[in-house]
């Protein structure tokens, strides 16, 4: 079963400096319907105008993603953890017993254009800790790859819950295929472009929640850029 989530659908904060768009429920937007799917709870898709951010703020018991799409992205924390972070950069923070940070826009002239996602832990009270990698548009071309997991396999990030994050980034030439296990859902989230799922065509910002499905099949690519959460 697949339930399409328009991207005109989704929640919307505009503030001047930032323009937000929430997959599900988030600060001033409250859907009941919209609380996340299994332990995907947050994805933010944000555009930051130059010389703008997101001041020092915590965080508890959430494993926090940043995957950066155009532009690029100052992050600093606690933690005493400082980097740029740019397109094909992934930043994994599991905030455990609390962490301060601030995420802001260095550039002077262009936007940053991003997606924030939490995951909720299987397990709560851990020692926060920080990872970044990087996914060039080669390891993702064509293919889906791994960019978070529980064990960082395949060089992914580590996160504290049984889900698989992959990216991806399809020209329509192949179709791609994930095998779902028995029991497991999955969320895709188009960044970009347009792809059919499973034959439905998404479009950027459209996301879809696939249950009781045993494959997912990514065809007719039109450039697009997408994530997969593969999800207890």
């Amino acid at each position: 079963m697949l339930t399409v989530r328009k991207a005109g659908e989704r929640g919307h904060a505009s503030h001047g400096w930032l323009d937000s768009w929430h997959t599900f429920s988030f600060a001033d937007y409250h859907d009941p319907r919209e609380m996340g799917f299994g332990a995907l709870r947050v994805i933010n898709d944000d555009k930051v105008e130059p010389g703008q951010g997101f001041g020092m703020h915590g965080h508890r018991d959430m494993e926090i993603i940043t995957y950066v799409l155009e532009g690029a992205l100052e992050h600093k924390d606690s933690m005493g953890n400082g980097s740029i972070i740019r397109p094909g950069n992934v930043q994994c923070m599991s905030a455990g017993t609390g962490v301060r940070h601030s995420e802001f826009n260095p550039s002077r002239e262009e936007r940053v254009h991003l997606l924030q996602i939490w995951i909720e832990p299987r397990i709560t009270g851990v020692k926060p800790g920080y990872e970044e990698k990087q996914f060039g548009t080669a390891e993702k071309n064509g293919q889906l790859r791994l960019i978070a997991s529980p064990d960082g396999r395949e060089g992914s990030v580590t996160i504290h819950q049984d889900a698989h994050v992959y990216a991806s980034v399809l020209d329509g030439k192949g179709a791609v295929a994930h095998r779902l296990a028995t029991g497991r859902r999955a969320y895709v989230h188009v960044a970009r472009g347009a792809v059919k799922v499973n034959g439905v065509e998404l479009e950027g910002g459209d996301g879809a929640k696939i249950a009781e499905e045993s494959e997912i099949e990514f065809s007719g690519a039109k450039q697009a850029e997408l994530l997969l959460f593969d999800l207890p």
